[in-house]
């Protein structure tokens, strides 16, 4: 999947951000993922992951707003994490109406709840925070076409890991991206719940 086949809003932005070919990783990554194939993406730091995740994104949801339900989650670790990843997002979404919106423990549920009540397209979330919402009937997971872990290594296995998975219960048809800079014991565990029919991408072989 070469660039020039993305949609323009993200041509755009990718030639203003002066990307001009896709990486060694994104050349292996991108199609599989345009495919429709949920995916290990393991590569070390630099080799566009994040840039890799974000253009799927806006390309799958074709850049545009769609009523109210969230149709792609990521994962992250905490804030910090989730406010990093938003600034990627803008970077991209700037000529699209895509609404990017993060959830993490230090604001309010009943304010981040009301804030998600009005519609977003992209969730930027700890693991914990979603659950919270998810449990008390605050966001509706229905329409979801993306279910993505951004950093594996990062979670923590006694609770993220588990609440990620209770997550994926609940949820009917999604493709799944996970990725991390090896395939270390926590990524490994995906393998066991909604990960284990997933292709392996990876630049380290």
């Amino acid at each position: 999947m070469a660039f020039k086949k993305l949609i323009p809003s993200l041509k755009t932005a990718l030639t203003r951000l002066g990307f001009e070919e896709p990486l060694a990783f994104q050349q292996q990554i991108l199609s599989k993922i345009k495919g429709g194939a949920n995916v290990f993406g393991i590569a070390p730091a630099g080799s566009g992951k994040t840039t890799t995740m974000i253009i799927s994104v806006i390309q799958k949801l074709k850049g545009e707003a769609v009523e109210d339900s969230p149709r792609a989650v990521i994962f992250v670790k905490d804030k910090k994490a989730a406010l990093l990843l938003k600034e990627k997002f803008d970077e991209f979404t700037f000529r699209t109406s895509l609404r990017v919106y993060c959830l993490y423990d230090e604001y309010r549920l009943d304010f981040q709840k009301e804030d998600i009540y009005y519609g977003t397209d992209v969730v930027i979330t700890t693991p914990s925070r979603l659950t919270k919402l998810y449990n008390s009937n605050g966001i509706h997971l229905g329409q979801l076409q993306f279910f993505i872990v951004a950093d594996a290594s990062s979670l923590d296995k006694r609770n993220s890991l588990p609440e990620i998975n209770r997550i994926t219960e609940s949820i009917n048809k999604c493709q799944y991206l996970v990725f991390n800079d090896v395939m270390d014991e926590k990524t490994e565990r995906f393998k066991k719940s909604f990960m284990k029919n997933a292709q392996v991408i990876s630049l380290n072989n």
